[in-house]
């Protein structure tokens, strides 16, 4: 079957903004998941109210802006490969489809968890959730590398130079968040004047 080459490029076209949507709420719903599990923290009164909320913004941001997302990256990756099947013998489509077989396992765990937490029975804490959220972040770079070099993956040294600069920011992220929660606790062990 052959296509146009605008059908083509409109495939191309929607499957960007699919994706670009789909990572959007993936990055966002497990922001949601740490503070409704450290809302847990919270005193008894404002806890229900914030963990209510959560539950809520979870749902919506799930249900209206992620899964929506997700469909409309995957069905126009379909047709993408409709019109170029000679990308499914390639072994680079093969590492990328494997890669996005790993994203929608994590999106269905984020489901699973929305469950747990409506439900009470999580598990996670705000450092387990913390460090699921990288996961997007290195399978986004990961895909976007093997779609961009296809079978010229580089393997200089400003290659490691940035694969360096992304683990330094993943890091800085989870240093700082650990910082400012050291901060915060001992400015509340310390007794007040």
């Amino acid at each position: 079957m052959t296509l146009s080459p605008e059908a083509y490029l409109w495939f191309k076209t929607l499957h960007i903004v699919g994706v670009v949507v789909w990572f959007a709420g993936l990055f966002y719903l497990v922001r949601l998941f740490i503070y409704h599990v450290e809302a847990e923290e919270l005193a008894p009164e404002l806890r229900t109210a914030f963990q209510q909320q959560y539950g809520l913004m979870e749902k919506r941001l799930a249900n209206i802006i992620t899964t929506p997302g997700m469909v409309v990256a995957v069905s126009m990756a379909i047709g993408l490969l409709i019109a170029q099947p000679s990308w499914l013998q390639q072994g680079w489509m093969h590492a990328k489809l494997a890669f996005v077989a790993a994203l929608l396992a994590y999106h269905v765990f984020c489901y699973r968890l929305m469950g747990q937490l409506q439900s009470g029975t999580c598990q996670w804490n705000g450092k387990q959730l913390r460090a699921l959220n990288e996961l997007p972040t290195l399978l986004l770079v990961i895909v976007v590398m093997l779609v961009v070099f296809k079978t010229q993956f580089p393997t200089s040294a400003a290659t490691w130079f940035i694969v360096g600069l992304v683990v330094f920011m993943a890091a800085s992220i989870q240093f700082y968040a650990r910082w400012r929660r050291l901060r915060a606790e001992a400015a509340a062990a310390e007794p007040s004047s």
